[in-house]
């Protein structure tokens, strides 16, 4: 898991038949020092999560995992939202 800041969301007209009924956001992934940490990406939301809040994610095969059986085709997810974390 990573984490991450959502910074946007995606409004998409058309898109693959997985991805109906999905909200689909912008996040800017984070170091522990909350830094950007390279570019933003687009993730497909499992939890609702909203604008500018700190978020957990998955890359690769497991970011489809939280929406079985349905099958989204999708490389990066939010799992989780972060209500604290302190690195000291």
């Amino acid at each position: 898991m990573f984490l991450a800041r959502v910074v946007g969301t995606v409004v998409a007209s058309r898109k693959d038949p997985g991805l109906e009924g999905t909200k689909l956001l912008v996040i800017q992934p984070l170091r522990p020092d909350r830094t950007p940490a390279g570019k933003p990406l687009v993730a497909v939301d499992s939890v609702g999560a909203g604008e500018s809040e700190e978020v957990f994610y998955v890359r690769g095969r497991e970011a489809a995992l939280p929406f079985l059986p349905a099958e989204v085709p999708t490389d990066a997810a939010i799992v989780g939202i972060v209500d604290h974390w302190n690195t000291s």
